[in-house]
């Protein structure tokens, strides 16, 4: 996952999604709508640094707290890297809760029809 403009200490970033882990909820190349430093709670899709390689950001949901603290899975169960893998992800690691996703507009589609059908379908907030 690619993080954007979290140089600064805004509340809200935006990060782009790779990869399956977080199909269906999330695709690949979404981007979404992060809320950093935001109290969070199981069940809700956040973004925490790995804890095998913290420069390598991720987005899971959060299963639960364990000793040692979050356990989280990627809600495609046929994928990897999740707490199965690697454990429990420190407190300390864990970014922002994730409020929105939204797909990418195709460039290609410019009317006011092709913009409503966008808004339509592809902006959803994360519950």
């Amino acid at each position: 996952m690619a993080e954007q403009g979290r140089e600064t200490a805004a509340p809200f970033g935006v990060a782009e999604v790779t990869g399956p882990s977080m199909y269906p909820t999330l695709h690949h190349g979404d981007r979404l709508l992060v809320h950093y430093g935001a109290r969070v709670r199981p069940g809700q899709v956040a973004v925490l640094r790995h804890p095998l390689q913290q420069d390598l950001l991720i987005v899971k949901r959060l299963a639960g707290r364990r000793d040692g603290g979050w356990w989280v899975l990627g809600d495609n169960p046929g994928a990897e890297g999740d707490s199965r893998l690697f454990g429990a992800v420190p407190p300390e690691l864990l970014l922002g809760r994730v409020r929105g996703r939204y797909r990418p507009r195709d460039p290609g589609r410019r009317s006011p029809r092709a913009l409503l059908a966008w808004l339509l379908s592809a902006v959803r907030p994360i519950l």
